[in-house]
């Protein structure tokens, strides 16, 4: 029995809720004040969700467990059988933990009507009763300390077009693919529709970013919920010669758009030592301080690559070219 320590309000938990939902693997829903509590007691960095394995161990940097889940139970597994598929996957599931995050983030905490709302939702998914005035209370605090953090994660109002812009072309791509079929490698889902859902459900929750989906991108937005239980989803993965779905390569040319001068240009300020670092794109800046993390994602993304059979790097090769996602993997 695994236990999901988490939030409804934490993309991340409901990322990983929604695997083991997929993957039929017994676990139990904790949420509350205790979460957070032990988030900093029990892991390195205090973040959520802990996942709490069988053996009273506690996990919570979500693609590590995925794969060590994967590891653990042979049944249902996320990650594609073809190694060329599989890397793809791992790229777009990075892409939405990494970049598309920032959507979430901004739309939650820029507008004074998301900020009320979710912290006053969130103070009350913690608390679960103890009275309005306590609740509230407990908002405000999280509140400003959640918009205090708005600079360091990169998600100021003179970033947020690029952002925003970015995440309508993401749904793009979603709304005109999941009108056909619900899944990006085959008929069952993958890593990286679950990283892509982690974000994607907060989107699908807070006042204005629901009112844009609800209005511009209503399948995608409906979508959401079906990737939240797909315990009954029983398919198959592509063949390993079949091309990749429109989407993925949209998604792709997405990733290579923003993400990948992000992390260049990341990667380059902390080697220099400089604490900001800047990109341009389409005439629109972005600016924010340099993080070690985004650092670890990059060398793991070209560790992935270099590692892949020489078949499956033919088959990828082009669509990673097409989409200006080789060269920084190189």
């Amino acid at each position: 029995m695994y236990t999901i320590h988490g939030a409804l309000g934490s993309p991340y938990s409901m990322k990983m809720r929604a695997l083991l939902r997929y993957r039929r693997i017994t676990h139990i829903w904790s949420y509350g004040a205790h979460v957070q509590r032990l988030a900093s007691e029990e892991t390195k960095a205090p973040v959520i969700p802990v996942i709490e394995y069988p053996d009273g161990s506690y996990h919570n940097d979500s693609t590590p467990v995925l794969y060590d889940l994967e590891n653990r139970h042979a049944s249902r597994r996320v990650v594609p059988a073809d190694p060329g598929a599989a890397f793809i996957a791992h790229l777009l599931e990075d892409f939405a933990d990494e970049w598309v995050t920032k959507a979430m983030f901004g739309y939650r905490w820029l507008e004074e009507v998301d900020q009320l709302q979710m912290s006053r939702w969130l103070s009350f998914d913690a608390l679960k009763g103890g009275g309005l005035q306590t609740s509230q209370g407990m908002a405000d605090h999280f509140r400003a300390r959640q918009v205090g953090r708005m600079g360091i994660v990169g998600c100021t109002r003179e970033n947020f077009p690029l952002i925003e812009d970015s995440t309508r072309r993401v749904l793009r791509a979603l709304e005109d693919h999941v009108v056909n079929s619900h899944w990006l490698f085959g008929t069952r889902p993958s890593l990286a529709e679950f990283g892509l859902y982690g974000q994607l459900s907060q989107l699908g929750v807070d006042p204005t970013a629901q009112n844009m989906m609800r209005a511009d991108f209503p399948y995608t937005f409906r979508w959401l919920l079906h990737v939240d239980d797909a315990s009954g989803i029983d398919g198959e993965w592509d063949a390993g010669d079949a091309d990749f779905a429109p989407v993925v390569e949209q998604l792709l040319a997405e990733m290579g758009r923003v993400y990948v001068p992000f992390l260049l240009a990341n990667a380059r300020a902390s080697e220099a030592g400089e604490k900001t670092f800047r990109i341009e794109v389409d005439g629109m800046p972005y600016e924010q301080g340099t993080f070690k993390y985004q650092l670890k994602c990059l060398a793991d993304l070209r560790a992935r690559y270099v590692a892949l059979p020489g078949d499956a790097r033919q088959r990828v090769d082009p669509i990673l070219d097409a989409s200006a996602c080789r060269e920084f993997l190189q």
